[in-house]
């Protein structure tokens, strides 16, 4: 199994009211279903089929994926930061599987 490597960029300090691009990539082959092996044999589907991002524990942005994604998915998505707090980003993958990233962010 390929190793999945979640990475995020979170500045550690902003301004009230700042607006902020928070970006996320995980290292994952995302397999499809379709493609085959050196052998011939159907390598199975195993792709990250959600990504969602808590901030002090509320939901503040998510995204459904689908096979169509790419390798190593990189998503990123605007955030107003108006006060201090911590980010959880996470990762699931087809089987359950869960990816888990926490990144500090002080606002002044």
């Amino acid at each position: 199994m390929a190793k999945v490597k979640p990475r995020v960029k979170v500045p550690k300090t902003a301004e009230k009211d700042e607006i902020l691009e928070i970006k996320a990539l995980i290292a994952h082959p995302m397999h499809t279903g379709r493609a085959k092996d050196k052998q011939g044999n159907v390598i199975p589907r195993k792709i990250i089929n959600k990504f969602k991002v808590l901030f002090e524990g509320k939901e503040v942005f998510s995204v459904d994926m689908e096979p169509a994604v790419s390798a190593n998915p990189y998503v990123s998505f605007p955030f107003k930061a108006e006060k201090s707090g911590t980010f959880e980003f996470v990762w699931t993958e087809d089987g359950g599987a869960e990816f888990t990233v926490s990144k500090k962010m002080a606002v002044s």
